[in-house]
């Protein structure tokens, strides 16, 4: 039976949506990996985003708190709002009290990427201050580390990520991710992929 691990992410730009396709590129490259795109649900109104200039939402399927207790392992992504993960994320997370109370989450792996608008946005204290959400769960983080090897250490250009994960700059909100935040992504995608399979083959 194929691992599933689920790329559930909130972005309203698509900054974070960008990074998460290139994370499921990364984890359906490992075998016997199936890779899911999910959306949270918008809590603003259609006339709220309207003048805030947000684009239409893509066609990538809202999940519901049920949905995640299928999964084997999960990937969170959402844009930092104050050093912290948005309030659509959140609120997403605020919902799943059923799943806390069965433990149904408890021991699968999680990583997290995100999306800040400047270099002193949040590429840490937003990662830093969601694995509270993971912890209640019981679930594992997995951090990338510096397993990204050299594109790590790169500083002739700016690039977001850290060791807790992949993330991107989103500027005035026209900065897309570079081709070296992507591979960074891909390499997450990948790398926690691999050792979600390894937890449920042992299990």
């Amino acid at each position: 039976m194929a691992t599933k691990l689920y790329i559930v992410y909130y972005s309203m730009y698509g900054h974070v949506e960008k990074l998460a396709e290139e994370i499921k590129k990364g984890a359906a490259s490992v075998e016997g990996v199936e890779a899911k795109l999910w959306q949270v649900p918008e809590t603003l109104s259609d006339e709220i985003l309207g003048k805030m200039s947000a684009p239409p939402k893509s066609d990538v399927p809202i999940i519901t708190p049920h949905d995640l207790a299928e999964a084997d392992g999960f990937i969170f992504g959402f844009p930092t709002r104050f050093g912290m993960m948005s309030a659509q994320f959140k609120a997403f997370m605020d919902a799943t009290g059923g799943l806390w109370r069965t433990q149904q989450l408890a021991g699968k792996p999680a990583g997290i990427f995100y999306s800040t608008g400047s270099q002193g946005g949040g590429q840490e204290t937003t990662p830093l201050t969601a694995i509270t959400q993971l912890v209640h769960h019981g679930m594992i983080f997995v951090p990338i580390g510096y397993s990204f090897g050299a594109g790590m250490f790169e500083m002739e250009q700016v690039k977001g990520g850290s060791p807790y994960g992949a993330g991107t700059y989103a500027g005035d909100g026209t900065r897309m991710p570079s081709e070296l935040k992507l591979a960074q992504a891909f390499h997450q995608g990948k790398y926690i992929a691999g050792i979600t399979k390894k937890l449920k083959t042992a299990a």
